[in-house]
């Protein structure tokens, strides 16, 4: 199969447009806008391997399942990311492969319900640090501490949040078979949320963690271990900026890894937000030698061409 191969990572908020809207047939509707630009990219002869965010539909789910709990037993973490990588898949494979009929096209949509290794031993399983789910008060918060064990912290004056361990990734389970199917010409969605947490025992038995891991490490991980031509971050928008909301706001067009970690030490880059993206990109560029880009989805065909986002390079 020819053309090159484009790793894109798209957040779980961008199949939320309107937050006071957020039932299946909306988060859908977005994946069609979504998967429109894509087909776009594919049209033009590339190949594409797409990872997606999950944390809205995650914090969905863990709410189900806390309404629920009087009569149905709680869900693992890990269960809820196979969930989501599951649901979301459908519904970007569903879009996709609706886009290629539309197109007359030949390419079919794949979903991969994808494992990541993590270490038994990262740090972040005594420290968790990262906030999932809903808002809470401090007085619940507290109650599910006490009661469901759950590690709680205040998020930002915003309220009381369930905060889980976030290890690093360390390899993509299913990487023969994301190959594989990649250089069949398939379009795959893999490695959803970051993938599901997993070690490794002695017997070389895959145990699931419950954790989250940051998509946009992983997407790195998976881009590197394919040997992907470009990858590409796809988020909330067109470029990046320094003194982001400032009156001295400046989008980039570009920047090399050294400017891009000079920033990142400076604080440019939000540590919730832009920051994690930055630092998924230095470590693809700087081992890679190759493209990576920050754009939102309309822009992503452009992109590849020069003609918008931030591009990184070495």
């Amino acid at each position: 199969m020819q053309g090159k191969l484009i790793v894109i990572a798209i957040g779980g908020n961008s199949l939320i447009e309107d937050p006071k809207k957020v039932t299946v047939d909306a988060q859908y509707r977005a994946a069609e806008k979504t998967a429109h630009f894509i087909a776009d990219i594919i049209e033009s002869g590339n190949r594409v391997v797409i990872v997606h965010g999950n944390g809205p539909q995650v914090g969905y789910i863990l709410l189900r399942s806390e309404y629920a709990r009087k009569i149905l037993h709680a869900v693992p973490l890990d269960s809820c990311v196979a969930d989501t990588q599951g649901a979301i898949g459908y519904q970007l494979q569903k879009a996709l492969d609706n886009e290629f009929i539309n197109r007359k096209m030949s390419n079919r949509a794949v979903t991969i319900v994808t494992q990541v290794e993590v270490s038994a031993d990262d740090p972040s399983f005594n420290n968790p640090t990262k906030p999932i789910g809903s808002f809470m008060t401090e007085e619940d918060a507290l109650d599910h501490q006490k009661n469901f064990g759950w590690a709680v912290k205040e998020d930002a004056g915003r309220g009381w949040r369930r905060v889980v361990p976030s290890p690093k990734p360390r390899a993509i389970v299913e990487l023969d078979t994301i190959r594989f199917l990649s250089e069949s010409g398939a379009a795959v969605i893999a490695a959803g949320g970051g993938g599901i947490p997993v070690v490794m025992d002695e017997h070389g038995a895959i145990w699931g963690k419950e954790a989250v891991i940051d998509k946009d490490l992983a997407a790195a991980i998976l881009a590197k271990s394919l040997n992907a031509d470009a990858f590409i971050i796809s988020t909330a928008v067109d470029k990046v900026c320094l003194d982001y909301n400032k009156p001295t706001q400046r989008a980039l067009d570009s920047m090399t890894v050294e400017e891009a970690k000079k920033y990142a030490e400076e604080g440019q880059f939000a540590p919730g937000s832009m920051l994690p993206k930055i630092q998924a990109l230095i470590d693809y560029v700087e081992t890679t030698g190759k493209l990576g880009m920050v754009t939102d989805p309309e822009h992503i065909p452009d992109a590849l061409k020069g003609l918008s986002g931030t591009r990184i390079t070495r």
